[in-house]
This record gives C-alpha cells, structure tokens and sequence, in this order.
C-alpha cells in the first residue's frame, strides 16, 4: 500500500508499506495492504510503519487518517 505522512510544515514519508500501526481516539490500530476505507482521529501517540521488516516509527500529537484504494493518508498536527 502507498502511505503518506504530513504535517502542515512537510512531508514526513512517502512510500510503499506493508503495513502501519496508529494511534486512534479510542485505542491503537492496524492499517495493511487491501484495507476497508476508513476515516479516522488521531491521538497523540507513535504511528509505526513496517517497510519490509523494518520498522520506522514517528510520534504524532493527533491528526486524521484516511484509507481508500489500498492508499493511507496520515495527516499530523505535529512530529514530535
């Protein structure tokens, strides 16, 4: 799946993924490849990107994500 995080000051990551892990509202969740839509909050927490095994991971201080057609976009308030 393509993933991108940005801020309002930049682009954070624009890549392939095997999967992504975020920080919800209501509890941490899982994004892979072929997921349902989905539009969700986010809270302050690491958003962890799994890039053929190797892990990057970035801390957010909230934000939305949106997922459609095997594309999840990550839009942060913050990088901390």
């Amino acid at each position: 799946m393509h993933l991108d995080i940005i801020t309002p000051d930049k682009k954070v990551f624009n890549g392939e993924a095997t999967a992504v892990t975020l920080p919800g509202t209501e509890g941490q969740f899982q994004i892979l490849n072929r997921h349902a839509p989905l539009v969700s909050t986010l809270g302050k927490g690491e958003v962890v990107v799994d890039v053929s095994g190797t892990k990057q991971t970035y801390t957010i201080d909230g934000g939305v994500v949106e997922v459609l057609n095997n594309k999840v976009l990550v839009l942060a308030e913050a990088i901390l």
